[in-house]
């Protein structure tokens, strides 16, 4: 299936008030990938995701997919995975 990574990224564009935790944690759910999702008090979304890089591009491929949700910038660092089980929303 591919190897386990975990990334860290920070959304920046029109992603918050638009249903992009709720987008992100159901599919993340259906897809089958572990890790969190907040909004930031600056307007972007924070969120860090661990499965195999084709799950994580999925998961990116359904918010860009989504009609309310305009990415316009995304910063990704590759971090060390983690023991975990689920996928959750943060509140900040």
């Amino acid at each position: 299936m591919g190897e386990k990574v975990r990334k860290h990224m920070l959304f920046k564009g029109r992603v918050q008030g638009v249903g992009f935790r709720f987008v992100a944690s159901y599919s993340a759910v259906n897809i089958g990938v572990t890790g969190w999702i907040q909004n930031l008090w600056d307007g972007s979304v924070e969120m860090e995701v661990q499965g195999t890089s084709q799950q994580i591009n999925l998961l990116l491929q359904k918010l860009y997919e989504s009609p309310y949700i305009q990415i316009e910038d995304i910063d990704v660092e590759k971090i060390p995975l983690k023991e975990e089980s689920e996928f959750r929303v943060l509140d900040y």
